[in-house]
């Protein structure tokens, strides 16, 4: 399953697709009891995506038959117990994918020429992705960040090890911090670097840089991106385990988005003053639609069930056919599309304002 959601793989899913591209969106749970349903739900939203490809006359029903085989190879890979908040399936003609969520999403069946991506964008936005490098002499590790976990990833040519040819691991230790300040090293390092920085031109995040402090200040020293990274001195995590590399830098991550917050809270109350301030669900909709938004602010728990009455927002009512369960997904794409930068911030930061509020362009 995936979970990492790239600019250059949102672009891929957004292409458009032979018809039909199904999406198929369900809620998954994390825990016992909970989670005791997950399965049967998922195989009867499955069911009801084929139905709805059978009753489709815009179908033929060779290509009926390609996609319902796709949404059952992408079912066999379906781990639930590794499941997380949402679990969404794209199937279309020749491919599939699923993708787990830190993030609910509403029981959904979609027919249409692209995929449905809002519900991914503002799983990835609220699960705020960092990366981490972790440096050492013989060895450089990359890891994918988001709130309750890293993963080893192999983007850029990571893990780049170092040549035993050109490095004597035993006679090096030996030397204490002058093992890592030789030629070969610093060439190492310095390829380390021109790597990451091509990572972030095609996925920018927050960057968190681990090592001993001398490996820290000859990759300074080398290159351009632990200039602009947070550094977090341990040693060893560049052979660590993911969770080892997790609970190293857990609490440096938890500060630096503390301090996000914080200056969320500012950029809100300095808009209030210039009247650049908008708050609640129908305010920052009619401004996401008009381009207006700058910086969006959501709490992270904040979903709301909603009906479209043409110039406004209503509250849905109990089995409404037209209600829109992810409404505020919906906006955080837009705002993402439109440029403005999305920030998550705990429940209650946002006082009055209703679990959404924004800083305007205009």
């Amino acid at each position: 399953m995936e979970h990492a959601l790239s600019p250059a793989t949102l672009a891929e899913l957004r292409r458009p697709r032979p018809y039909p591209a199904v999406s198929v969106l369900t809620p998954t749970h994390r825990r016992e009891p909970d989670n005791a349903q997950d399965r049967v739900r998922l195989r009867n939203v499955v069911a009801e995506a084929k139905r709805r490809l059978e009753a489709d006359p815009a179908v033929s029903r060779e290509r009926r038959a390609e996609v319902a085989r796709e949404l059952d190879r992408a079912l066999a890979e379906v781990d639930l117990t590794h499941a997380e908040d949402g679990l969404v399936i794209f199937a279309a003609p020749g491919e599939h994918q699923v993708w787990s969520l830190a993030r609910p999403v509403p029981e959904r069946v979609v027919l249409s020429d692209t995929f449905l991506t809002r519900n991914l964008v503002s799983a990835q936005a609220a699960d705020r992705p960092f990366w981490v490098l972790s440096v050492s002499a013989d060895r450089v590790a990359l890891w994918s960040g988001g709130h309750d976990r890293v993963a080893e990833d192999r983007s850029g040519g990571f893990p780049r090890t170092r040549d035993r040819q050109n490095f004597d691991a035993e006679r090096q230790e030996q030397v204490g911090d002058a093992r890592i300040r030789d030629e070969g090293t610093r060439q190492f390092l310095r390829e380390a670097d021109t790597a990451m920085a091509e990572v972030l031109r095609d996925d920018p995040r927050p960057v968190y840089v681990t090592g001993e402090q001398a490996a820290l200040s000859l990759f300074d020293d080398v290159g351009t991106v632990a200039k602009c990274a947070v550094h977090i001195r341990h040693g060893g995590l560049a052979h660590a385990s993911p969770e080892a590399v997790w609970q190293a830098v857990r609490p440096v991550v938890v500060e630096q988005q503390r301090k996000t917050a914080d200056s969320v809270a500012q950029e809100l109350e300095a808009a209030r003053g210039r009247r650049a301030f908008a708050a609640g669900l129908d305010e920052i909709w009619r401004s996401a639609r008009e381009a207006r938004v700058r910086l969006l602010a959501v709490e992270e728990n904040y979903r709301v069930t909603v009906v479209d009455a043409g110039d406004h927002l209503e509250p849905a009512a109990d089995g409404e056919l037209d209600a829109r369960e992810d409404i505020v997904d919906e906006i955080v794409e837009q705002c993402l599309e439109t440029g403005a930068d999305v920030r998550f911030v705990p429940d209650g930061s946002l006082g009055d304002a209703e679990g959404i509020a924004g800083v305007l362009r205009f």
